[in-house]
């Protein structure tokens, strides 16, 4: 692993942050009516993806309700 460990705690509440608009931006999307089978697939994809970053996030910044990013 080459790690520079130069994030700052901003950084990353900032990456968290887009993570979280682009998780709901995703939610919209499948929920959208114009939206067809594939493309709610794709999203659904991403979305659960992103959930896995936003939880690795939130678990780096010590949040409380997150006990293992992994589970």
């Amino acid at each position: 692993m080459n790690c520079t460990y130069n994030r700052t705690w901003v950084e990353i509440e900032e990456m968290l942050e887009r993570a979280e608009r682009k998780q709901n931006k995703h939610l919209a999307k499948m929920h959208s009516h114009s939206t067809n089978k594939h493309e709610v697939m794709m999203h659904m994809r991403n979305y659960k993806a992103l959930e896995g970053v936003i939880k690795a996030l939130k678990w780096t910044l010590g949040d409380k309700d997150v006990e293992h990013p992994l589970v």
